[in-house]
């Protein structure tokens, strides 16, 4: 088979698997160390999140964001990673919420506004997602974007901790403690 004709092959072969296992081959070569991973390789990984990612698969728009965030395997563009982030984040992938939640928070790639963190924050961590759940609490407990509110706070600091959140737990001894010292 000539390259050409294996080039076009390949290519078939790639566009005719659904979009859940692009982003599955794409995690086999992604991040040394994983569980899933047999070849830490990561330009084929972008390759493979990027096919399922313009197909519209949430989880593969998230971890193409998060490759654009941090530099890994791609050259850093918060512009790029904001873009997929939001459209995985708008989808309802919680982990992409709290992605384009913290790039809100900390302004990068946009301008900081904390309403808006709060905003992707508060959908994930209405999935149970205890990282939204953790920051959020963070939010209501410094009064950014919301108005303070340690009983707030508190309960999401709780629902965090009780899937083992352990800087959660943490934030709430604090909070006991505060609130034993003002008795």
């Amino acid at each position: 088979m000539s390259k050409k004709k294996g080039k076009k092959f390949v290519y078939a072969f790639d566009h005719a698997i659904e979009p859940a296992a692009q982003c599955k081959i794409g995690l086999m070569y992604y991040k040394e160390g994983e569980i899933y991973t047999f070849v830490n390789d990561d330009k084929i990984a972008f390759e493979w999140f990027t096919l399922s990612a313009e197909q519209g698969y949430a989880e593969a728009q998230y971890l193409l964001g998060e490759m654009y965030y941090s530099g890994h395997g791609v050259a850093e563009d918060y512009n790029a990673a904001f873009k997929w982030l939001t459209l995985s984040a708008e989808q309802g992938f919680a982990k992409a919420q709290v992605s384009l939640g913290y790039m809100y928070y900390s302004g990068l790639g946009v301008v900081q506004n904390y309403k808006t963190a709060v905003k992707w924050y508060t959908l994930a961590a209405k999935q149970g997602y205890a990282e939204a759940q953790f920051y959020l609490g963070n939010m209501y407990r410094r009064g950014q974007g919301v108005v303070r509110d340690y009983k707030t706070a508190v309960k999401w600091y709780t629902l965090a901790a009780k899937q083992g959140h352990a800087i959660a737990q943490h934030r709430l001894d604090e909070l006991n403690q505060k609130s034993n010292c003002n008795l």
